[in-house]
């Protein structure tokens, strides 16, 4: 049996387990808010309220994500109506980022089609013939103390408001999913008052970041894979472009499975619920390797894609050009 025969085994889809996940990552939600909000003056209480909250937004956004490849409810409609109802939680408009995303998968580890993924990627060649400015922007955008906090607030509470995209993909659906949001927080302010607006924004503000260090590691570790048409092998893109972090069963859990990535990307019809069962009945010789805490951290240090070694390097002590000045 080969990979593709494998995870087929796992692509079929349970409407009870699917509900369970959905509305049982909406109950923890909103529980935990309220837990946060009622006990705002009482820290032991507060804090860990605050990271289950964070979690439940992370797990929301994966199921957001599983919706819109059809994977998490039985029926097309299922999912169409699902993922609509996460949108204001998640604070993504549901069809211009569902359509976002499959333009990302069709394009994953095309050289020529970087602007499709979440965290650009310079090649060692673009650094080497870049002016001072544009390396300056790049090293302060791929530095993780700008990329992770400041990346989550741009990214989530201004760029989602207006995705790339939208004029292509549905306006009218993006000025709804803001509306949408808007009465969300109002009601939330006529509940709680800013006490609860703050503490929602700040638990929404860690998850974001959780969010952002994850989709980072998604597609850059070492030996990550990048090419170039036609030499470009989309099977091979998927499994090895995509990351296995394995950081322990029970935060795969917290964040439905998307730490599965390989195999997500090498079929994106396997429901999150069935990722892990996937993944881990594979036969050893087709395994993929995985990233612990440790490596992954380490992995915040590579920021350029080396064509010519085909791996994901850190920036150089010193440039070609200058090396070549020197000579």
């Amino acid at each position: 049996m080969n990979l593709r025969e494998h995870t087929r085994l796992y692509v079929e889809k349970n409407n009870r387990l699917a509900a369970l996940s959905y509305f049982g990552t909406f109950a923890v939600y909103f529980t935990s808010l309220w837990a946060a909000i009622s006990f705002v003056s009482t820290w032991y209480v507060l804090v860990p309220a605050v990271i289950v909250h964070a979690f439940a937004a992370v797990r929301l956004y994966v199921l957001q994500h599983d919706t819109g490849h059809h994977s998490l409810f039985e029926t097309r409609a299922q999912n169409e109506l699902a993922g609509h109802g996460l949108s204001p939680f998640t604070f993504a408009p549901f069809e211009v980022m569902k359509q976002n995303h499959n333009l990302h998968h069709t394009n994953i580890g095309n050289l020529d089609h970087r602007e499709t993924g979440e965290i650009h990627t310079m090649t060692l060649r673009e650094w080497e013939a870049a002016g001072w400015w544009d390396r300056l922007i790049y090293r302060l955008y791929r530095n993780p103390f700008v990329l992770i906090p400041v990346g989550t607030l741009f990214t989530y509470f201004i760029r989602y408001r207006w995705p790339k995209n939208t004029t292509r993909f549905g306006v009218a659906g993006v000025l709804l999913h803001n509306l949408a949001i808007v009465v969300f927080l109002g009601t939330l302010y006529l509940l709680a008052g800013w006490t609860g607006i703050w503490v929602w924004l700040g638990a929404s503000f860690l998850g974001g970041m959780i969010g952002v260090f994850l989709v980072y590691l998604q597609h850059n570790f070492e030996d990550t894979y990048w090419d170039r048409r036609p030499d470009l092998d989309p099977q091979q893109a998927a499994i090895e472009g995509s990351s296995c972090l394995d950081f322990g069963w029970f935060f795969d859990f917290c964040v439905a499975n998307i730490t599965l990535h390989d195999i997500h990307h090498f079929n994106a019809r396997i429901p999150s619920y069935r990722l892990r069962r996937c993944h881990y009945a594979l036969p050893p010789e087709m395994a993929p390797r995985r990233i612990g805490f440790v490596e992954a951290v380490r992995a915040l240090n590579l920021k350029l894609w080396d064509e010519d070694r085909n791996r994901l390097v850190p920036f150089p002590k010193h440039s070609r050009q200058t090396a070549a000045a020197g000579a």
